[in-house]
């Protein structure tokens, strides 16, 4: 994203005297919007990927002391990058390092206020201390090492949203509801795991980028799923992960403006949270696609969604499997209702999905559609060699769409024992409870 595009990181106003909670928010608000710049700096000019994440925390932890004693500075990000850098520069003496590295650092800090801690440029003093000629191709190899494939699946998307969505461990703890050392664990691991297996901070080249694109979409994909439909808790919604996902995509799309994907992924992300607001009843129940509320969603995502997976169209190579989901999304985007939806198409991008990225789940999304297309009858028939198959054992999916399907065709005491069985396999109190509900409607 060009830096006319993003917003201004200043100091928050404070009347007063500093307190420990103006310190706070202004630190929280520069790292939320910068984190990913000052470890990618932090990383190019140390050259170690693990320093670098763990001074820019320190130097984040001394911020909350300072700032609340003496207030945010003038300019705040410049004070992150100097008092990290200063941390690096410990760092190197305690390895006895006194190499080039270490002259480099102490030379940066000759050019800046070494009383203050702020850093800045000889020629501009509002400029950035990093070169915006290189920033974009600095945070896209943050991405791209934070999902390399030598991490797993778990680790990557941990590692994601710590260095370059830049929540702390204790936030994506609560987001994936598992304790905050299990969290910590996986992210010491996979700093080590790319320090051990020598992974240089570059750019890769760009055959090998795309083979590794993969990684990074499906991190941010996994991010967003659990967003927007949380797969265990007592809430349906975790809007704060899906928003984070969705602004690390516009991110990825900016950086990445020629690669469709990324683009359908953005256009999935915005069409799906557009229905956000219409998807919880007043105290948080579930409220189903049928009974929605369509004059609440969110027109602006709407349109958003939709630029996306034009531009995603636009470059010409066809629809990936996250174009094709964005194109099941936007059916659902333009219809007034339920009845008025294009389901015939959504059926033909359900095949188009299933030929290219076959998964059981789309397999049992492509029956709902051919549901509501062509009859119960016939989307029972492949829900039944679904669970002949037993790729879906497990989970509350199948039986909740078998039990639906059931119910349509007056099958009620089989529709019921399937909603039970779901509402005992689903972990998300919300979803449970409008199982439970279905199933005592049918007695």
């Amino acid at each position: 994203m060009a830096r006319a595009d993003r917003p201004a990181v200043t100091p928050a106003a404070v009347d007063g005297p500093p307190s420990a909670e103006s310190a706070r928010r202004a630190v929280e608000a520069v790292w939320r919007i910068e984190s990913a710049r000052i470890v990618a700096a932090l990383t190019r000019y140390t050259g170690d990927f693990e320093l670098a994440e763990d001074v820019a925390q320190e130097a984040v932890a001394e911020a909350l002391v300072s700032w609340s004693r003496d207030g945010a500075p003038t300019h705040p990000v410049n004070w992150l990058l100097a008092t990290a850098r200063r941390r690096a520069i410990d760092s190197f003496r305690r390895r006895s390092a006194l190499d080039e590295r270490y002259t480099m650092l102490g030379g940066w800090l000759a050019e800046g206020d070494q009383t203050s801690g702020v850093v800045v440029p000889p020629d501009r003093s509002d400029a950035l201390p990093w070169d915006p000629d290189r920033v974009d191709d600095d945070v896209l190899a943050l991405m791209f090492i934070s999902c390399h494939p030598v991490l797993s699946p778990e680790a990557r998307v941990a590692l994601t949203l710590r260095v370059v969505g830049g929540l702390s461990s204790e936030e994506i703890a609560r987001a994936f509801l598992v304790p905050t050392p299990t969290v910590q664990a996986r992210i010491t691991r996979a700093k080590k795991t790319i320090a051990a297996a020598g992974v240089p901070f570059e750019l890769p080249p760009t055959e090998e980028r795309r083979n590794r694109l993969g990684g990074v979409l499906s991190a941010l994909y996994v991010i967003f799923t659990e967003g927007s439909t949380a797969t265990i808790g007592d809430h349906l919604l975790r809007p704060d992960l899906a928003y984070e996902a969705i602004r690390l995509a516009r991110m990825l799309a900016a950086l990445l403006p020629d690669e469709p994907e990324v683009h359908g992924l953005l256009g999935l992300f915005e069409l799906t949270a557009a229905r956000f607001p219409a998807r919880t009843g007043p105290g948080g129940e579930a409220v189903l696609l049928e009974d929605q509320d369509r004059r609440l969603w969110d027109r602006s995502a709407i349109r958003r969604g939709m630029a996306a997976l034009g531009r995603s169209s636009a470059l010409g190579r066809g629809l990936g499997p996250y174009g094709l989901q964005a194109s099941i999304a936007a059916c659902h985007a333009s219809a007034s209702s339920v009845p008025e939806t294009d389901w015939e198409r959504i059926v033909l991008l359900y095949e188009a999905l299933c030929r290219i990225a076959p998964s059981p789940i789309v397999e049992l999304n492509r029956a709902i559609a051919i549901a509501m297309a062509e009859g119960p009858q016939q989307a029972l028939s492949v829900v039944d060699e679904l669970a002949a198959s037993g790729r879906l054992s497990g989970s509350y999916l199948l039986p909740s769409v078998r039990g639906e399907l059931l119910v349509r065709l007056g099958r009620t005491a089989e529709a019921r024992t399937e909603l039970e069985l779901a509402a005992r396999l689903c972990r998300n109190a919300r979803e449970r409870s409008v199982l439970l509900c279905k199933a005592a409607a049918l007695e």
